[in-house]
């Protein structure tokens, strides 16, 4: 009789221990069914043994293996295990949520209802044009998708459209659609490296670049690509990533968001080949997610590009780990467990003795502080591969008249945009159509019952959202605490803005890209085409038009709202701001015309934006450094957060000043604060605070963290739901 010790997805730090005949150090790693209380769990084995401290007669047996997934590499179990230990993690919550959706439920669970669609004989003979009205969008969009794709699953089917279940029903009633088993997942053929499209000529610095990363041969070292926008990062990757390839290796490329994936993928697949990029991220069909992960862990695909969760990917010949934009936010999880992918890649190119590149035309104030101390090797470009540098103004809105939030000197910069053929961008990072709704005679303003937040207006849908824990109500006909009826949108969302300059400017073609906009799995892409085709004249959007994407008849940007930001009590506003205004204007252009970017602002003299206007990062980057240093905040000191949620805020604060005074009784060189609410104090009906302890160094900060969540995970705590963050980004 053999005990595997298994990791489960539950929260609780501990492995369990099962019975199975004839296990060896080979089936580490295996997936296996096992169960737990009365159901089923997919597992991992991260131990074997011929011993366990539970009683033989209370040991359960595994129920099953599931040898069509490949076993996760012990290089995998030691990732798991250092995020468990430095993050303070569950291991199976840390190891099972490595491993796509699809294949973290029991086959049986799988099989329990229909998730995959695909036409019927009857369905393929039908004339969509012919028997569809043309308002039938869903339907006609389900049913090209299953034209071009053998089956759909669920997950694509939502993805497509909110609604597109409801449609999917009345194709299955039609009997135009059938439900079918789940499609077997089916690895490609390993790929074989072929002769690679050539790239544009080097410049200079690019050349110094490549060279560099070359010369210091395959071990571990850190480089940080700090590139301006339009310097040719993406060019520097290619020729490092050409290399991996020529040699049979694999390459990690981790960017921050979906939305740029689609379109670097298919860079990547003109440059290398279809078959040899693999996307993974939560944007996928289950099915497709899947297929990818399991190509990328046998080492068919040798480039495998992602967001985040990418990091925990098997990947057998790994050579080359390469971070997009490093400095983005999103790399840092917000639930469940908060790693940072950055920091995680860090240590797993680290462990595996292999180079990382971190390439950012702003690189965080951490990146740069591990530059300038030695840990990391900047690699500065500072030219743009094509075309100037964009001028940066600043447009004084003192005693300025207004038409929804847009000044006279935008509004007259973008007719004449529009009369030159060009395209123009107007950024204001807020979706919605104003930020409240607000009564003129008591000052009453629109908020969640449910969050400490307003309520967003969203004009088009007839509605106020809440963007934090989505409620939706109808804005009232008068004001809930005076009876005016002169109820009024404060402030500006991406909404108003594309309905102001409709009617400032008639004869432009408006596109508004956001959240919203995007909802739809190819609406992102369709919107590309129209931008690079002409179709549209201006844009107007939030941050998702901010990275990576190249317009070249792209000339102008505006920014509106970009104030908000810069007073704001979290330190990492201002670093946060300059990074994004640099993004948005590297947007212009990028062609063979220069681009203007044009940012509304009260306060012109503002150190950032005489920054942003000499295009000066690393002087403002210094300028922070030195503020973060003399004021003792990160990267000078290391910093966790202890949240607590409670149906009441004073449960929460209590348990908090509990936790501190078990804190103070290690006597660990740490600082704790007082407890205070969080800066959402309510979030979807539960009060929220938080406790900061802060180390001088990485090792005492972990230190005391070890037995101090220990402690708390003893208290057994009902009313009061605890989650540690450590390096936390947001407070």
């Amino acid at each position: 009789m053999n005990i595997v010790r298994v990791a489960i997805d539950v929260p609780l730090p501990t492995l369990f221990d099962y019975r199975v005949d004839g296990a060896g150090d080979d089936d580490i790693g295996a997936c296996v069914v096992v169960p737990f209380g009365k159901r089923q769990a997919v597992g991992i084995v991260v131990e074997v043994s011929d011993c366990s401290e539970v009683p033989s007669a209370r040991l359960r047996r595994v129920q099953r293996f599931l040898r069509e997934v490949p076993p996760l590499p012990r290089e995998i179990l030691e990732l798991a295990r250092f995020c468990s230990d430095y993050y303070h993690h569950p291991l199976g919550e840390v190891l099972v949520n490595a491993l796509p959706v699809a294949l973290r439920r029991p086959p049986s669970a799988r099989r329990s209802a229909p998730t995959h669609f695909r036409l019927t004989v009857a369905g393929r003979a039908v004339r969509v044009d012919e028997v569809l009205p043309a308002r039938a969008l869903i339907k006609r969009r389900l049913m090209a998708s299953l034209a071009q794709q053998a089956t759909l699953d669920l997950g694509a089917v939502r993805a497509l459209s909110p609604r597109g279940p409801a449609a999917l029903k009345t194709l299955v009633d039609l009997g135009w659609v059938e439900a079918c088993d789940s499609p077997p997942i089916q690895i490609a053929a390993q790929h074989k490296p072929t002769s690679q499209v050539a790239g544009p000529a080097l410049t200079p610095e690019q050349v110094a670049a490549v060279a560099a990363i070359r010369d210091a041969g395959p071990a571990f070292s850190a480089w940080v690509l700090y590139g301006v926008t339009g310097s040719g990062k993406t060019e520097v990757y290619f020729q490092l990533i050409g290399d991996v390839l020529a040699t049979g290796g694999q390459v990690l490329v981790l960017v921050p968001e979906i939305n740029l994936t689609p379109q670097l993928a298919e860079l990547f697949r003109a440059r290398f080949g279809h078959d040899a990029v693999a996307t993974l991220h939560s944007g996928l069909a289950e099915s497709e997610r899947s297929q990818n992960w399991i190509a990328a862990a046998t080492g068919h695909t040798p480039v495998v590009l992602g967001t985040r969760l990418a990091v925990f990917a098997p990947l057998p010949r790994l050579a080359l780990v390469v971070i997009d934009e490093e400095h983005d936010g999103s790399f840092k999880q917000a639930e469940g467990l908060r790693y940072s992918a950055r920091d995680v890649a860090i240590w797993r190119a680290r462990r595996r003795n292999i180079p990382i590149v971190l390439g950012s035309a702003t690189p965080s104030l951490e990146t740069l502080h591990n530059a300038r101390s030695g840990r990391y090797r900047l690699l500065p470009m500072r030219q743009r591969a094509s075309g100037a540098f964009p001028a940066i103004e600043t447009i004084d809105l003192h005693g300025k008249p207004l038409r929804e939030g847009l000044s006279p000197r935008l509004l007259e910069a973008l007719g004449e945009s529009l009369a030159q053929g060009e395209q123009s961008l107007v950024f204001i990072n807020r979706r919605g159509y104003a930020p409240t709704l607000a009564c003129r005679a008591c000052g009453w303003a629109a908020e969640c019952h449910r969050c400490s937040a307003r309520l967003v207006l969203h004009h088009r849908q007839g509605g106020l959202r809440c963007h934090h824990c989505g409620h939706r109500e109808r804005p009232p006909a008068a004001c809930p605490s005076c009876g005016n009826q002169d109820l009024a949108p404060l402030g500006q969302g991406t909404q108003r803005i594309e309905e102001a300059l409709t009617a400032a400017l008639p004869a432009a073609r408006v596109l508004r890209i956001d959240r919203d906009s995007t909802r739809r799995k190819d609406a992102w892409g369709d919107m590309r085409n129209r931008i690079r085709g002409g179709e549209v004249d201006i844009l107007v959007g939030t941050q998702i038009l901010a990275k990576g994407h190249d317009f070249p008849n792209l000339n102008l940007v505006g920014v509106v709202n970009a104030d908000s930001a810069l007073f704001s009590t979290d330190f990492r506003a201002a670093e946060r701001l300059f990074a994004l205004l640099t993004q948005v204007a590297g947007r212009a252009g990028r062609g063979e015309r220069p681009g203007r970017v044009l940012i509304q602002t009260e306060f012109p003299t503002h150190p950032l934006y005489r920054a942003l206007h000499d295009h000066d990062h690393a002087a403002f980057a210094e300028t922070l450094l030195a503020e973060r240093q003399q004021a003792g905040f990160p990267p000078y000191v290391f910093q966790a957060l202890l949240r607590a949620e409670a149906p009441r805020a004073d449960a929460a604060i209590e348990f908090l000043a509990q936790a501190a005074r078990a804190g103070a009784e290690l006597n660990s060189p740490v600082t704790i604060y007082d407890p205070v609410p969080a800066t959402l104090a309510r979030l979807a009906g539960t009060d929220r605070a938080q406790l900061l302890v802060q180390a001088g160094s990485r090792a005492d900060l972990q230190k005391f963290l070890t037995p101090w969540v220990a402690t708390l995970r003893g208290w057994g705590t009902r009313n009061v739901r605890w989650t540690l963050d450590v390096d936390p980004q947001e407070f």
